[in-house]
């Protein structure tokens, strides 16, 4: 059985070579993300956000959970993996089948006819995809995210260029749906091409059947939380504008992307190193405790930050062309601070072998989320935000309950851990607010670097004096790094 150090050292090294890919890869899909925005216009951004839903159901499908599965089982055989292989591709072609043939209906759902030829090139991603997953999974299981760090970094710069010199040669939104095939494309290319893993010959029934029960529940999972994801758009798109849709899907991107990005990070690499404790609660609880202390000390105040200068901000990356988003980034910083506290438990819940119980954190969720649409998109695009706001309380409210249960991490323990720095996030981020107001005059470069400058020194000051875990636990692993 893994020891703690053991357990350490394989934490330190994914996280290391995770956040090195979020640094490379992440960043250079954002710094693209941002040079589009700036060359297109938020409608066309709506039309591609309208297809979002249809797009992530079927990712979701064609892994199914048995990526996880794979995962989180202590040891698998070569029938198993080649099994999972060729059942992803059969899945692959039926989604992208269902897709194609349903893009007219999907084009008259939302009365815009340029999206049926949209989605039909779209549904090549289905196909693309299920033949690198299995790839992917072993890396993640090796916990090398070296690997995965310099693939997703050379295929997102590709599909980058591709997508700029598309939008700039004036293909429009077709410069959108080509940047995406081009990353599917590109990514799974280089995992066949760096992977020394082939199929071979082997099917089993009895092997899917072995890992159905799991991974039914984590594809119930999937399918209940991009629920939640996408439910907006497809509500928004229905409701509302195609540039209304832009606005909104371009602000719920800008919070993702550190709220997102640092979950994900974190949560993939904590997924398989504490499946390896999984019967080890003391070495699984400490590692947690430790995993989210420093997940609230890094998320609180950059969420925070992101809504004391959320004006700036988007003046400065995206223009006055996406002002409309100032006010949206501001709620849904909220959001962005929740996601990865409640994902991080998830992955520990389900790493011990109880999806049983994350399965029914997100029927709780999305019960009380289509609740809260059906009540509060009366008062528009600023109520559907806080339904997600309410229900992604619900939803972390629950993990800390349950994550109480299986790794005996009290509630208490969890809300003291986390209470330091988001009371030191909240002042800081009343302090830049108010600086806003001194800096009026002043061009929106200027305030966003001053803002974000005093909101760092202060934070990381007042972290710093009162000699918090989680700057302590840097500051040691820094010095061991650096010896």
């Amino acid at each position: 059985m893994p020891s703690s150090q053991s357990l350490k050292k394989d934490t330190i090294k994914g996280l290391s070579w995770s956040l090195i890919e979020a640094a490379s890869s992440q960043g250079i899909r954002f710094v693209i993300g941002i040079i589009l925005a700036r060359l297109l216009v938020p409608e066309m951004f709506g039309l591609i956000a309208m297809l979002l839903i249809f797009i992530t159901f079927g990712e979701i499908f064609v892994d199914s959970g048995f990526g996880t599965a794979l995962i989180q089982k202590q040891k698998i055989t070569e029938r198993e993996i080649c099994s999972v292989f060729y059942f992803n591709i059969f899945v692959g072609l039926i989604a992208a089948a269902l897709l194609f043939f349903a893009a007219p209906v999907i084009a008259a759902f939302y009365n815009q006819p340029t999206l049926t030829p949209l989605t039909r090139l779209l549904s090549l991603i289905f196909i693309i995809n299920s033949l690198g997953t299995i790839q992917s999974i072993l890396l993640i299981k090796r916990v090398d995210f070296r690997s995965l760090a310099k693939l997703s970094t050379i295929s997102n710069f590709i599909s980058g260029i591709i997508g700029i010199s598309l939008a700039v040669m004036g293909y429009g939104v077709w410069s959108l749906v080509i940047q995406q095939i081009s990353a599917a494309v590109a990514k799974n290319f280089l995992y066949w091409f760096y992977s020394a893993w082939r199929p071979s010959l082997l099917f089993s029934i009895n092997a899917i059947r072995q890992m159905l029960r799991f991974s039914l529940s984590i594809l119930a999972i999937g399918i209940l939380n991009r629920t939640s994801e996408s439910i907006y758009y497809m509500v928004i798109g229905k409701l509302f504008s195609a540039t209304d849709l832009g606005i909104f899907s371009r602000a719920n991107q800008l919070q993702s992307f550190p709220s997102s990005a640092l979950g994900m990070i974190v949560g993939r690499v904590t997924f398989p190193v504490f499946a390896k404790v999984q019967h080890d609660p003391p070495i699984l609880k400490l590692g947690l405790r430790k995993t989210l202390t420093i997940l609230a000390f890094l998320i609180f105040p950059i969420m925070v930050g992101i809504a004391a200068v959320a004006k700036p901000l988007i003046l400065v990356l995206l223009t006055d062309k996406w002002a409309a988003t100032i006010p949206y980034l501001k709620l849904l910083s909220v959001v962005g601070i929740l996601f990865p506290l409640e994902w991080i438990r998830q992955q520990a819940i389900q790493a011990v072998g109880r999806p049983d119980l994350s399965l029914r954190v997100e029927i709780i969720k999305k019960l009380a989320l289509f609740i809260s649409i059906a009540v509060m998109w009366y008062w528009g695009i600023f109520g559907i935000i806080a339904g997600m706001i309410f229900s992604s309380l619900l939803s972390l409210s629950l993990n800390i309950r349950y994550i109480a249960i299986v790794t005996q991490y009290s509630t208490r323990e969890q809300l003291r851990d986390m209470l330091p720095y988001f009371t030191i996030s909240i002042i800081m981020g009343a302090i830049v607010f108010s600086i806003s107001y001194l800096l009026d005059n002043y061009s929106p470069l200027y305030q966003l670097l001053i803002q974000s400058f005093t909101g760092f020194l202060f934070y990381v000051g007042i972290a710093w004096v009162f000699r918090t875990s989680a700057i302590m636990s840097i500051q040691q692993e820094l010095r061991q790094l650096i010896r």
